[in-house]
């Protein structure tokens, strides 16, 4: 895959053109963006993936939904269904895609839809009866027939946009200048030890605005594995099959062990729509840790139930009062 990546690098250039063309099409309004007199927050990134974005709308929900009606707004990646899809009873991964079916199942009181096309879903979200006040976009960064009220763009720390070039060859969606859009950048997975030292010369290399914030955040894991059925402690787990369908596994695996945990790693893809095999495969496993995300499809084999849990994760924010107050004083 690295290899096809450098031969496309002729294209980069004709890449890069295009997607300058494009947001200097709507900067100038050529192309329109519709804005909004209620709060819309947007999270997105750059790259193609991998920065945090799921744990990111968790924090936003929590910070937000007991002040506010709430709901978010996804693409429903992978999901099997097309068009406007509002998150109900009968909703499953494969309606609405597994991470807005993540938010579902986690938050009560909280509206999960899920529409490709954003303005179509925003306009259907406000005409429901119970009418969201606040209005969270997962992933739209890139967006533009959207204007968000609010931005929030996030750059993981192993793979920093500035040290990045747009696709094929890089993992950036636009260029880098695309970031000037944002109100709010936040430096994801992050080590807990980083100095201040190391936030201060990022801050530079990420060539931060006047008008932009900027914070560091880390994973924080939990020491406790879920399912539907149990809960064990995460340091008493013997040898067990840990399965990822994440953009990057690699800080969950460096956590894993450091805490000593003797474990085989099946990775698949991101978003991997796992196969019969697959299942097949994992029936024959004693015991199976997974991502939140990957659970939401996995648990709907009863042939796992027994057997299949999820180490539960949240972000932590440096100078979390200053970003609360600034994402609270844009919503109120």
């Amino acid at each position: 895959m690295k290899f096809i990546r450098i031969i496309l690098f002729p294209i980069v250039p004709f890449y890069y053109l295009i997607t300058c063309l494009r947001n200097w099409l709507f900067n100038v309004g050529y192309k329109s963006s519709k804005s909004y007199d209620f709060p819309v927050i947007c999270v997105g990134n750059l790259s193609t993936g991998g920065t945090g974005k799921t744990p990111m709308i968790e924090y936003l929900i929590r910070l937000l939904k007991d002040e506010n009606s709430l709901a978010t707004l996804s693409r429903g990646y992978k999901r099997k269904t097309e068009g406007f899809v509002l998150a109900n009873e009968s909703a499953s991964a494969d309606t609405i895609g597994d991470e807005p079916f993540q938010f579902y199942r986690k938050f009560n009181g909280i509206t999960v839809a899920v529409d490709a096309d954003r303005q179509a879903g925003i306009s259907k979200l406000r005409a429901l009866k119970s009418q969201p006040k606040v209005i969270l976009l997962d992933d739209a960064f890139q967006h533009r027939k959207v204007k968000a009220g609010f931005n929030i763009l996030l750059t993981a720390y192993n793979n920093l946009y500035y040290k990045d070039i747009v696709l094929p060859t890089g993992n950036l969606r636009e260029p880098r200048s695309g970031a000037k859009r944002a109100d709010l950048i936040v430096v994801t997975k992050c080590k807990k030890s980083i100095s201040e030292t190391e936030k201060e010369m990022i801050a530079s290399r990420l060539n931060i605005k006047k008008n932009q914030l900027l914070f560091f955040s880390y994973v924080d894991y939990a020491l406790e594995v879920l399912s539907e059925l149990d809960s064990k402690e995460l340091s008493k787990l013997q040898k067990f099959t840990l399965v990822t369908g994440i953009a990057n596994a690699k800080p969950l695996v460096d956590f894993l062990v450091e805490k000593g945990l003797e474990f085989d790693h099946l990775e698949f893809s991101d978003h991997y729509d796992f196969r019969v095999s697959d299942i097949k495969n994992l029936e024959s496993k004693t015991l199976i840790l997974t991502t939140e995300k990957d659970y939401v499809r996995l648990s709907n084999y009863r042939s796992l139930e027994e057997k299949l849990y999820y180490l539960p994760i949240e972000i932590k924010i440096d100078k979390a009062a200053q970003f609360n107050a600034a994402v609270r004083g844009f919503v109120n």
